[in-house]
């Protein structure tokens, strides 16, 4: 088995956590808990006929006043980059972090989760505004923790991406 280290990024309340939550238990809660400095979980999926144990790292999101400090990120295989469709800001923190982390650590696999879209017709995010995210190596997808709805598929991408890249 190959165990593969995994960090949940992005702003506060874009459902970094729910989305794990989703992934790990099939659960969701609408109560929100802010998430202090980082929580592991971890989950083991099927890639290509090869089991990879995902250590989940759900570190807490960034605002004004806090960035991710880097010794979280040390060591991670991948990461999924996630912005809150309806809250426009998030997609430039989430373009930040990601500049960030290339800068400091190099090009690392990540893929962007826009999460929400059971609440599409609040999104503040137009389909111009994700086209210009998407690059050759870094999809953009859509997921909400709430439904379900593309969550299996995003963390399924990023195992793919990284069992590619070693």
């Amino acid at each position: 088995m190959i165990k593969k280290k995994i960090c949940m990024l992005g702003s506060f309340a874009v459902g970094k956590t729910s989305l794990v939550r989703r992934f790990v238990k099939g659960m969701f809660s609408d109560k929100y808990l802010s998430t202090v400095g980082v929580k592991i979980d971890k989950k083991t999926v099927e890639v290509s006929g090869q089991e990879v144990q995902m250590m989940l790292w759900d570190v807490a999101g960034e605002h004004e006043f806090n960035q991710i400090p880097m010794a979280y990120l040390r060591g991670m295989s991948g990461y999924l980059l996630v912005v809150d469709g309806t809250r426009r800001a998030t997609l430039g923190k989430a373009n930040e972090i990601r500049d960030r982390i290339d800068s400091a650590i190099g090009e690392v696999p990540h893929v962007m989760v826009v999460n929400k879209t059971d609440l599409i017709d609040e999104w503040d995010l137009k389909h111009e505004d994700l086209q210009k995210c998407k690059t050759v190596n870094s999809p953009v997808l859509r997921s909400s923790a709430k439904t379900g709805e593309g969550v299996e598929e995003a963390f399924s991408a990023l195992a793919t991406m990284i069992l590619k890249s070693k």
